[in-house]
């Protein structure tokens, strides 16, 4: 697995510019295919640090050194849909009001954003409560991959029951992503795929959904620019995992990835317990939840889910509140017309000195 930086939910700009390309490492090396475990996240649980967005250049002669601005720009992607569910993409800046724990921000940058690469996480449940249903999981996400990515835009693939492995590290190639979806198998640990066996197994034999959103989030997502998701596949039902539900959420909030969540419900698969679960991970995030109950309405959500990514505003101001105190400061977002919805991230952790 190639090295990870930790990063926050809050991106320091140069004079308020906003990023349009990956990071220069993934850029720079091919993406590591091999499966196997992630690690666990005790081990992983250190303070995360809010990234630069500027590389330190050399300073010129003392006389001759510019003045050098550094200024915190917040980024909220947003979807808004009517009162029939149809996507509204006909709005403007001045349709957008914005507040920050209650104190209005004024919108700096404003995009109707339906090419910014897009880093997407593939995590599916394989614990036997999906047996009836993953070869459907299989069919619908690869066809989902091959659909909605496009130039730019990479994915990886996450499979968990009683521990988390890794299928398939961030990538562009879609093949490569397909064959780690085929891959996926019901509660098997690594070396059942060319891996090595689990290291964060639980004891209790459960599924360890909040591990495989910590990992995902923490570990692999944290340092990606630009529009981040988390695709589950899920009963959102949790047995097993070390890290608890709001580990989860504060993980992707800090990484500014989005949750949308599958919710499995077919009779013969699940009990389907875990609509509260997903409904929080979701809603804290700038997600949304779908019902599953067949074959049927899974692929739709994946189209659902599609047009959404594809159908986003970037709205970006700059805090009032410039405190680096790595504090999470609350977002509201809202729209000037009636009986819409709007679908973005709840707040996000400020930096730290």
């Amino acid at each position: 697995m190639r090295p990870i930086t930790i990063a926050a939910g809050i991106l320091t700009l140069a004079l308020g510019t906003i990023p349009a390309t990956k990071s220069a490492a993934r850029a720079a090396t091919n993406p590591v295919q091999q499966a196997g475990p992630m690690r666990s996240p005790s081990a992983a649980n250190e303070s995360p640090r809010a990234v630069q967005g500027q590389q330190e250049q050399q300073s010129p002669p003392q006389e001759q050194r510019p003045l050098q601005v550094q200024v915190s720009i917040v980024n909220v992607f947003a979807t808004v849909r009517d009162k029939h569910h149809a996507i509204v993409n006909n709005l403007t800046k001045d349709d957008f009001k914005i507040s920050e724990d209650g104190q209005d921000q004024k919108v700096a940058f404003f995009s109707k954003e339906v090419d910014m690469p897009i880093t997407l996480g593939m995590l599916m449940d394989t614990s036997y409560s999906m047996y009836h249903i993953l070869d459907a999981e299989k069919s619908a996400a690869a066809r989902f991959l091959k659909e909605v990515m496009r130039k730019r835009d990479e994915a990886m693939v996450i499979g968990f029951d009683t521990d988390v492995n890794l299928l398939a590290d961030f990538t562009e190639d879609t093949s490569v992503l397909d064959q780690a979806i085929d891959r996926a198998t019901i509660n098997v640990d690594a070396s059942g795929i060319g891996g090595t066996p689990g290291t964060i197994a639980s004891s209790n034999g459960g599924t360890d959904l909040y591990d495989a959103i910590y990992l995902a989030c923490h570990d692999q997502m944290a340092s990606e620019a630009g529009r981040k998701a988390l695709i589950l596949l899920t009963d959102a039902e949790d047995t097993g995992s070390k890290m608890s539900e709001q580990d989860a959420i504060e993980a992707a909030q800090r990484a500014d990835a989005v949750i949308h969540v599958l919710l499995i419900r077919d009779r013969s698969a699940t009990m389907g317990y875990g609509g509260g679960v997903a409904n929080r991970m979701a809603e804290q995030t700038g997600g949304r939840v779908i019902d599953v109950r067949n074959e049927d309405s899974l692929e739709k959500a994946f189209d659902q889910i599609s047009e959404e990514l594809r159908s986003q505003y970037v709205l970006g101001y700059y805090p009032t509140n410039t405190k680096r105190d790595g504090t999470f400061r609350k977002i509201q977002v809202k729209v000037d017309q009636p009986d819409v919805k709007v679908l973005a991230r709840r707040g996000y952790y400020a930096p730290r000195h």
